[in-house]
């Protein structure tokens, strides 16, 4: 496994740890606003990266194989959808600005379950990094090592204000602020952890590939819908949100473009 390999696997937690030592330079709760700009800002990168970076790879790659060019995606992405409800449905933990937790029923503090829901969030942002380097690794034509790294840089961008958005409320909960930034940065362990599986299985997947890209991009989608487009609904300034899904859609587009 070569140096870049494991650099762009790496970038995504980076951005994640980066955003949770926000908690160590602002004072009290992030502004309401500013973490709905944050969070739809997140979903933009998210629905551009499954577009950009997974469906239309899979879409080539289909081809390349001689399928018929939208059934491994569609039945990938539906797959992908799948199994995030099933992780959603069974694994304990509450969304930002939810009431109640979702999942099988636990003791549990909010906070726990908070950020085993980030948790539950980027574990398709793992599969993804890894699916997309995966194909690097076997010489699919497909994906280049600019267009890898594209996908990296937009997943630790958008990583970046998740992190700040979670660990100032743990601060504020009475956490420490090395505990909050600690707790927060570890939850992004299982971006690199997903994808470096991906990656050392990529000799078996070749076959696949059509459907993982697409299952990636399937799982990536849930998490926007379930989870981040609901939470811009919330209260006020979900125009603001909007604005945030455009930025951070024209940047993802942008980064895979220019670097594709």
């Amino acid at each position: 496994m070569t140096g870049d390999v494991i650099w762009g696997l790496m970038i995504p937690f980076i951005g994640t740890a980066a955003g949770s030592a926000m908690v160590y330079l602002m004072r009290g709760q992030m502004r309401h606003a500013i973490q709905k700009i944050l969070t739809g800002f997140a979903a933009g990168v998210m629905i551009a990266a499954s577009v950009w970076s997974l469906l239309l790879p899979a879409i080539d790659k289909s081809e390349e194989l001689g399928l018929i060019g939208w059934l491994p995606p569609a039945v990938g992405f539906l797959l992908g959808m799948g199994f995030l409800l099933l992780l959603d449905t069974f694994t304990p933990h509450q969304h930002m600005g939810a009431d109640e937790p979702e999942g099988i029923k636990t003791g549990a503090k909010k906070n726990t379950m908070l950020l085993l829901a980030v948790t539950l969030h980027n574990i398709p942002e793992g599969i993804a990094v890894g699916v997309v380097y995966a194909a690097l690794a076997v010489g699919d034509a497909s994906i280049s090592l600019s267009s890898a790294l594209a996908l990296s840089l937009g997943i630790a961008i958008q990583n970046f204000p998740e992190g700040a958005i979670i660990s100032m409320p743990l601060h504020a909960a009475g956490y420490s602020k090395r505990k909050a930034f600690s707790m927060c940065a570890l939850s992004g362990i299982v971006e690199p952890a997903a994808a470096l599986i991906t990656v050392l299985l990529a000799h078996l997947l070749v076959p696949v590939l059509p459907y993982l890209l697409a299952f990636a991009a399937g799982a990536m989608i849930y998490v926007v819908v379930e989870e981040l487009i609901p939470e811009l609904q919330i209260g006020s300034h979900s125009n603001i949100g909007t604005i945030g899904v455009a930025l951070g859609f024209t940047v993802m587009m942008i980064l895979d473009v220019a670097l594709g």
